[in-house]
């Protein structure tokens, strides 16, 4: 398949944040908005664990129609508050069946599902809310983005986050010049938690029959055909590239997030993979560092991005290597959590000590502040404070008033982060640098670019919007 050349649509801060001052000049209140005539008529892909708080918390506001899940017990548990619900558990049946009926619809499954199942629910005009990282590929977050544009569809991914007061104050802060100038961005995590390389190498060679109650067919879905076996679902699908994101795709749309927030962050021109362990054909790696550059925009200077996730030398266990972060000296005698963020700005820095930007640090004058003791402006974005809630909350929102932009994480912002977060990825599966095209959607370098789609099984192709 071809990448689209399609442009993307990036958000400046300027545009972002003005444009957010514009919709959102009032406090939320959803109690204001949803009538008793209102109703949402909503589904569900992807309905146990975080599947089904997603499902829960969207169906608040409507009533159920269906849901989806390729695990027959996690979709008899999702749907008993839902006596109504028709069940499946192949999606493409569902919204065959059910599309004009549903209204939104959660989409909560492994990642290399995600874009299949929410490119053919926008086509029927289904709002949608989607599970990090938003996509698999570099390609479908864009053909999922230019997508909801064009059909003018309401859409949230699931960086919850983002629904707090905290990293909103946070992105105003970083706006204002609280820090001054951003020069430097450095996020870590303590992800890997599942097996990955160099622990893993090559599939099992252990035959396995499928338990009843799942549908490994759906599961595997758009990815090619290979035999059942336990050590892919549930959960540890998230290492093995067929069919996760590895744990740059994991947590950076959550841990980045007050980055590409407050900083505007756009699309960058480099990529570059260093100091990261060995990969293979199936499985990302047990650790890795990216570093990017993000060209200066209208309102900001360049930024360097650094990215550094796992255990530098773990061959296996949890105690094993060395922890993969930042220089120590980039944290002026704070202890580094096991996942964060720092801000490194030409008046001072900004340490988020947690993954979700809800709560953050500012040393200047060699003295650390918390976020209640520096000197905020204004606000200029609307006070959600309902984290996962808030979330649904400001999709259904945008929904009722017809203006996808009331939902803050929509595909615009959170496709823009996935571009240049899977970026990440490729840089180190192929190792070395490469630069970046991003109207064209291309790189410089042959192997590179060979990572940025990827052949769909037939029958679960993404449409190119």
């Amino acid at each position: 398949m071809k990448p689209s050349s399609t442009q993307t649509f990036h958000y400046t801060r300027r545009s972002f944040f003005g444009a957010a001052s514009t919709v959102f000049s009032f406090n939320f209140f959803p109690s204001r908005v949803f009538g008793a005539n209102q109703r949402l008529q909503v589904a569900g892909i992807g309905v146990g664990g975080k599947g089904k708080g997603d499902f829960d918390g969207l169906a608040r506001h409507g009533n159920v129609v269906a849901a989806c899940d390729i695990d027959a017990r996690r979709l008899e548990l999702a749907v008993r508050k839902y006596p109504k619900a028709q069940k499946f558990s192949d999606y493409r049946q569902m919204l065959s069946e059910l599309g004009s009926k549903i209204d939104a619809i959660t989409v909560c499954t492994a990642d290399h599902t995600h874009a299949p199942a929410t490119m053919m629910a926008m086509e029927q005009g289904i709002h949608v809310y989607v599970q990090k990282p938003l996509t698999h590929t570099v390609w479908e977050a864009r053909q999922l983005a230019v997508m909801a544009r064009k059909r003018n569809i309401c859409t949230q991914m699931g960086n919850q986050g983002t629904a707090s007061d905290g990293i909103r104050e946070g992105a105003e802060y970083l706006q204002a010049g609280g820090i001054g100038s951003v020069q430097e961005i450095h996020a870590w995590t303590n992800r890997p938690v599942w097996p990955q390389a160099p622990q893993v190498t090559k599939r099992p060679s252990e035959k396995m029959v499928p338990p009843s109650y799942l549908d490994w067919n759906s599961f595997v879905g758009p990815a090619p055909e290979r035999p059942y076996h336990s050590c892919y679902t549930p959960f540890k699908w998230r290492g093995w590239r067929d069919y996760g994101t590895g744990a740059l795709g994991d947590m950076a749309c959550h841990t980045t997030n007050l980055a590409f927030m407050g900083c505007g962050l756009t699309q960058p021109t480099m990529v570059k993979s260093v100091n990261t362990g060995p990969a293979n054909e199936e499985t990302f790696s047990s650790w890795g560092t990216v570093y990017m550059d993000f060209p200066k925009t209208e309102s900001r200077g360049s930024i360097k991005f650094c990215w550094y996730e796992g255990k530098v030398g773990n061959n296996g266990g949890d105690n094993q290597g060395i922890k993969n972060l930042p220089p120590l000296d980039f944290f002026y005698g704070q202890k580094p959590k096991s996942s964060g963020l720092l801000l490194l700005g030409t008046d001072g820095v900004m340490y988020s000590p947690n993954d979700y930007g809800a709560d953050w640090l500012v040393y200047k004058k060699g003295k650390w502040y918390t976020k209640n003791e520096v000197e905020k402006p204004r606000p200029s974005l609307p006070r959600n404070g309902r984290g996962d809630d808030g979330m649904k909350e400001e999709l259904v929102l945008a929904i009722r008033q017809n203006n996808p932009k009331l939902a803050m994480s929509n595909f615009d912002y959170s496709g823009n982060m996935t571009e240049a977060i899977l970026l990440g990825n490729i840089a180190m599966l192929v190792g070395g640098k490469f630069t970046w095209d991003a109207k064209n959607l291309i790189t410089n370098r042959a192997e590179a670019n060979k990572l940025i789609s990827k052949v769909y099984r037939k029958g679960w192709e993404v449409t190119p919007a």
